[in-house]
């Protein structure tokens, strides 16, 4: 299981939060069609998601090894 997705999504609010700057420092105002604040808002969504999803499903395979190991040494012992 790879890191890259949690990576991305660290990535991704990095990005947000440059947007996010470079807007409240009037340096940029829109991309292309779509208002900064949207295009950051979205990015750093996207990102957050990312990284949350990977932690949940880590998780997940932690809690699900673990109690493979539990049951393995109920049988065993």
């Amino acid at each position: 299981m790879s890191r890259k997705p949690r990576f991305a999504g660290y990535a991704l609010m990095a990005v947000a939060a440059l947007l996010a700057v470079a807007m409240r420092r009037g340096m940029l105002t829109e991309i292309g069609p779509f208002p900064v604040a949207a295009v950051a808002l979205l990015v750093g969504m996207i990102g957050v998601m990312l990284v949350f999803t990977d932690l949940m499903v880590r998780g997940l395979y932690a809690q699900v090894d673990a109690a493979k190991r539990r049951d393995d040494d109920d049988e065993g012992g």
